[in-house]
C-alpha cells in the first residue's frame, strides 16, 4: 500500500480539503461543496472513500461533507456536541477511527475557532503521520474566534490558546500540520506565514505557542477585522446539511429580460475583466470580474436573497462563476447570458455605457473633490489619502446617501473593489471614476497619505 495525502485547494476562498489514504481507501477532511473535484482525485488515485470528517461546522463555505458521504456510502464524522439536522457518526475527543488496518484517525478536541472544533491526528501503522487542524492551529497563526459572536471571542481565544498548546505537547515536532483555513480565508486571524509547516516549526514562529495566554488573547482580538456578511448563513446551512450541488447551466435570458431585471433593481453582474467592462457594458450592470476574488466580494456585497443574473463572455466563464458562488450558498443564478454587451442590449446603443479608468497619477494631476476609499477598515487605518472619505465596499449600497455630490473617484488597493464600487455608484445615477492602480503608487504619485 502507498500512503499519501492529496490536497484539493480552493484558492478563491483560502481553504484546503484533504484526502488521506493508504493507496486503497481514503478519508476526506473538510470537503468543499463541489464534491466532483474530490471524486475526481479519488478516481484518479483509485481510492474508495470510506469516511468523511468535519473539523467544525464551517463559516466560510457550504460543506460538501454530507452529500459526499451519502453518494459514496461513507461514514460522516461530525462532532457529537454539534446540533445538526442529519444523521452522522458522532465523534468526540479521544475517539479512534480505523480507516483501514494500517490507517487511522485519533480525534482531539480543539475548541477555539468554534466551541466544538475537532482536530484529527492521522496515524499510519500506529505512527503519527500528520494532523488535520481545520481552523485551529494554522501556519504561523490560528483561526479567528469571533465568528460565533463578539461576546464569545475572548472565551474562544482562551480555548484556542489551550488547544494549540495541547496539540504541540501531544505531537512530535516533525508532525506535518494540515489546516483547512489560512490561505486567504477570512477565518484566519492573520495571514499565514508559510505554505507548509510542522509542529516544531509552529513552536518557533506561531504566537499562540510563543506567547502566554493573556498576551496571545489580547493580540488576537486586537487584530481581528471585518469578515464577509455571508458567513452568517454558512454555519446554519451546514448544521441543516446541504444537498448535492446543482451546477447545470442557468436559464438563458434574452436582452428584453435583462433590461427588465435591471429596471426592477435586481443585480445583473458582468463577469468580464474590469478593463472590458469599462470599455463597454450594459447600463445598470455591476462589475465583479471572474478574474478576481468574485465569491468574496460579490457574496459580501450582494444583499442576501437578491436575485442574481450573470453575464459572461463565454459559457465557461459563467459556469466557473456559478461554481464559485455555489460554494458560499448562492446556489442558482436567476438567469445568465453570454456574448458581448452588444448582444445584451435590448435598445441598441441606448442601452450601452462606458466608464473611466484612471491611475493614482491621474488622481494627483486632477485633484478631484470627492475621493472614496472602499478598502477595509484595517487598510484605511494603516494609511489613507488625505481628504478621502471611507466606506468599505460591502457597506456602500446601504450608505450611498453619505457620498457627497459630484463625480466620485473611487479607489481600493488594486482596482477590483474600485471597479465594483464605481459600478454601484453608476447604477444609482452617480458619476464615478475607478482608480485601477496599486495602492503603492499613490505615494509614488505624490499624494499625501495620512
Amino acid at each position: 500500500m502507498t500512503f499519501g495525502t492529496a490536497v484539493v485547494e480552493t484558492s478563491s476562498l483560502g481553504d484546503r480539503s484533504y484526502l488521506v489514504h493508504d493507496g486503497e481507501v481514503a478519508v476526506v477532511i473538510d470537503p468543499q461543496r463541489d464534491i466532483d473535484r474530490v471524486l475526481a482525485v479519488a478516481g484518479r488515485l483509485g481510492l474508495r472513500i470510506t469516511h468523511v470528517a468535519e473539523t467544525h461546522l464551517h463559516n466560510d463555505y457550504v460543506s460538501g461533507g454530507l452529500a459526499l458521504a451519502r453518494i459514496t456510502g461513507a461514514a460522516y464524522l461530525v462532532a457529537a456536541a454539534e446540533e445538526v439536522e442529519f444523521d452522522r457518526h458522532p465523534v468526540a475527543d479521544g475517539d479512534r477511527i480505523a480507516i483501514s488496518d494500517r490507517l487511522g484517525l485519533t480525534v482531539v478536541g480543539t475548541p477555539g475557532h468554534t466551541f466544538h472544533h475537532l482536530s484529527y491526528v492521522v496515524t499510519q501503522d500506529g505512527a503519527v503521520a500528520g494532523v488535520c487542524t481545520g481552523g485551529s492551529l494554522l501556519f504561523g497563526t490560528t483561526g479567528r474566534t469571533d465568528l460565533l459572536g463578539a461576546e464569545h471571542a475572548r472565551t474562544l481565544a482562551q480555548h484556542q490558546h489551550a488547544s494549540a498548546r495541547r496539540l504541540a505537547d501531544l505531537l512530535p515536532d516533525g508532525t506535518p500540520v494540515w489546516p483547512t483555513h489560512g490561505f486567504g480565508s477570512f477565518c484566519s486571524a492573520t495571514p499565514p506565514d508559510a505554505d507548509t509547516s510542522t509542529i516544531g516549526r509552529e513552536k518557533n514562529v506561531n504566537p499562540v505557542l510563543r506567547l502566554h495566554a493573556d498576551a496571545y488573547v489580547d493580540q488576537l482580538l486586537a487584530g481581528l477585522g471585518a469578515y464577509p456578511a455571508y458567513y452568517a448563513h454558512m454555519g446554519v446551512r451546514n448544521a441543516q446539511g446541504a444537498d448535492l450541488i446543482d451546477l447545470s447551466p442557468a436559464r438563458r435570458a434574452d436582452p428584453a429580460e435583462l433590461r427588465q431585471r435591471i429596471d426592477a433593481g435586481e443585480w445583473v453582474v458582468d463577469l468580464r475583466a474590469r478593463k472590458a467592462y469599462a470599455y463597454r457594458h450594459l447600463t445598470g450592470t455591476l462589475s465583479f470580474g471572474a478574474d478576481g476574488p468574485l465569491a468574496t466580494w460579490l457574496g459580501w456585497t450582494l444583499p442576501h436573497g437578491t436575485p442574481l443574473t450573470l453575464l459572461g463572455d463565454s459559457p465557461q466563464q459563467v459556469a466557473d462563476a456559478q461554481r464559485e458562488l455555489a460554494r458560499i450558498g448562492i446556489d442558482r443564478p436567476a438567469a445568465a447570458a453570454t456574448g458581448t454587451p452588444d448582444d445584451w442590449a435590448a435598445r441598441g446603443p441606448a442601452d450601452l455605457a462606458e466608464s473611466r479608468r484612471v491611475t493614482f497619477a491621474d488622481l494627483a494631476a486632477e485633484r478631484p473633490e470627492v475621493v472614496l476609499d472602499v478598502r477595509a477598515d484595517g487598510e484605511w487605518h494603516a494609511g489613507h489619502l488625505s481628504g478621502a472619505m471611507h466606506i468599505p465596499l460591502p457597506q456602500l449600497t446601504a450608505r450611498l446617501a453619505e457620498v457627497p455630490a459630484g463625480t466620485v473617484w473611487v479607489h481600493c488597493a488594486a482596482g477590483y473593489r474600485a471597479a465594483a464600487a464605481a459600478s454601484l455608484l453608476a447604477r444609482s445615477g452617480r458619476a464615478a471614476v475607478a482608480v485601477d492602480d496599486d495602492w503603492a503608487n499613490a505615494a509614488i504619485a505624490g499624494l499625501p497619505i495620512v
